[in-house]
């Protein structure tokens, strides 16, 4: 695909990003600026190919819009293709151990020199600086929520483990944080002239996240145990069981939960009496008799007949969707939150979430679901400057690998 065959929509048309990352958070942060009208131009190793080709069809979701390059970067020739590229380039995103990039000859400053105003992304487990000892450690999406603390707090409690939240919690939490990180400096560097490296680590993105958890631990010395869908304060389930399946319900706020005592016929009771914001664990007596009740409630009824009862109370509350309810569900639909394009690489169409969120005057668009190995070679390399003869030398010589046919 030629950069002129790109459609022009979106808020980001004027944006031009080289992909240097692998598998999740990166190609996640350059996937949501391509979703925007960006010039995503990813470049996949040719020594083996992206692994999340290995993930079904969420290849087609997570590189779609984006046009597909092989390139061996480290070698002398693919080190000069990449410092030609840069220098019409805005962003550079890279996934890799921390001081990998230094150790190729591609330190922040020669890419300065090539192109000085332009915003590099790093993204890695533990960062380009700190303990020598951990800033070369490989990471996948499971180590930043162990090292985070995040998987600490999260799972059943003892004797049961902690829990990787799925799926790739943190490596999508990286991403975001490096695409709002990514575009704040663009706006800085196309006032100033001037670039910006930023060092978007897995760990410290998840650490980020968690709110008074962190905090009371850091401060007062509490590590909160492993509460399942419990919280700090709150004594309800938040899950609970009906005759066909489960529903969760978040018990707070004064309004919900005093309609909530009224249904669940404590509102003359004295330990119900007041404004109560929230069922606590610091209240037991009035905590165990709500927390039965409404257990009681919900196994005495359907998940849809619970939903429509705390849908009329306006009390939090949401069946616990599985895909094909996605797929049927009216608000969805209504939404068009699911959406479906053509996949190249499956030969057929598929269906993947929209884009998110919605732009009201400048709306994203999928003009392609995730292309085939180096399918974009010559079109990319051709506005580069390089020849045919030159690009068949490429291959010749392992700095390119052909397209996938």
């Amino acid at each position: 695909m030629k950069k002129n065959e790109i459609p022009k929509f979106g808020n980001l048309q004027n944006l031009r990003v080289i992909n240097a990352a692998s598998v999740v958070a990166g190609p996640f942060l350059c996937g949501l600026l391509a979703e925007q009208g960006a010039d995503v131009i990813e470049l996949e190793s040719t020594r083996v190919p992206d692994m999340f080709r290995n993930f079904g069809d969420a290849w087609s979701v997570e590189r779609r819009n984006q046009r597909m390059v092989s390139l061996n970067i480290p070698t002398p020739e693919g080190k000069e293709i990449l410092l030609r590229m840069v220098k019409d380039a805005d962003v550079l995103v890279e996934s890799s151990k921390g001081g990998t990039w230094d150790k190729w000859g591609l330190s922040d400053e020669v890419l300065w020199e090539a192109n000085p105003a332009l915003v590099i992304v790093h993204i890695s487990g533990f960062g380009q600086t700190g303990h020598p000892d951990y800033v070369s450690l490989p990471s996948f999406d499971s180590i930043g929520q162990a090292f985070s603390g995040f998987m600490a707090i999260n799972g059943m409690p003892e004797p049961n483990p902690p829990y990787a939240v799925k799926p790739y919690t943190g490596d999508y939490i990286t991403g975001l944080f490096g695409a709002w990180a990514c575009l704040a400096a663009v706006i800085r560097s196309r006032e100033t002239g001037k670039g910006e490296s930023i060092d978007v680590t897995q760990y410290e993105s998840l650490a980020r996240l968690q709110a008074n958890y962190m905090s009371d631990g850091l401060n007062k010395g509490i590590q909160y145990p492993r509460m399942g869908n419990h919280d700090i304060t709150g004594a309800c389930n938040g899950t609970e069981r009906c005759k066909d399946g489960w529903i969760f319900i978040a018990v707070g706020g004064a309004g919900p939960v005093g309609r909530l005592i009224k249904l669940l016929g404590f509102e003359n009771d004295p330990d119900f009496q007041g404004p109560i914001q929230t069922i606590t664990r610091q209240q037991p007596k009035r905590a165990k008799k709500f927390v039965k009740a409404l257990e009681d409630f919900c196994l005495e009824r359907t998940v849809d007949e619970v939903a429509n009862i705390m849908s009329e109370l306006k009390v939090p509350c949401s069946k616990i969707l599985t895909y094909k309810d996605m797929l049927e569900h009216p608000h969805y639909q209504a939404r068009e939150t699911i959406t479906e394009w053509y996949d190249e690489v499956t030969d057929r169409k598929i269906k993947g979430i929209n884009l998110i969120p919605k732009f009201k005057n400048n709306p994203g668009q999928i003009f392609r679901g995730g292309p085939k190995y180096g399918i974009d070679n010559e079109d990319v390399m051709h506005e580069f400057g390089y020849t045919d003869e030159e690009i068949q030398a490429f291959y010749e010589k392992g700095i390119m690998n052909p397209p996938t046919k």
